[in-house]
């Protein structure tokens, strides 16, 4: 929360605030809080009065339905659309391969982080090629 929302939100706090301020001023502040508070229940009767609005048009459309004898599923063609699977992506095959310092094989895609082995490898002057599995 900001420090001007806690400031006027809390009795002690604001009435510090404001110890400075002459009536008028007071009186002034008063008068365009009153009018932000009216602005904000007019905005929220007119959304009220929206919803209620919708929901009426809700029930008259349900009440023709079943009149109809319709029901959802004869509004949309085929099945209802459902959340698409994703697939899991196959995995690359591993492009190159070498023997780590324990004589385990190691593989690598060429995507990602390079194993150490390889690195190793590299470091000390072979070829990336060497390691290409065909």
């Amino acid at each position: 929360m900001s420090d001007f929302i806690d400031i006027l939100t809390h009795g002690r706090r604001l009435k510090a605030a404001v110890k400075e301020l002459s009536i008028a001023e007071l009186e002034s502040v008063q008068t365009k809080l009153a009018k932000v508070i009216d602005d904000r229940r007019e905005e929220e009767a007119e959304l009220r009065k929206l919803e209620a609005e919708k929901q009426e048009k809700i029930q008259e459309l349900r009440k023709a339905m079943n009149d109809a004898g319709i029901g959802v599923d004869d509004l949309v063609d085929g099945p209802l659309p459902s959340a698409k699977k994703q697939r899991k992506r196959t995995p690359k095959p591993p492009k190159y391969a070498i023997s780590d310092a324990n004589g385990e094989r190691i593989t690598w895609t060429g995507q990602g982080r390079m194993p150490n082995a390889l690195k190793d490898a590299l470091a000390k002057g072979h070829s990336l090629d060497k390691y290409l599995i065909k």
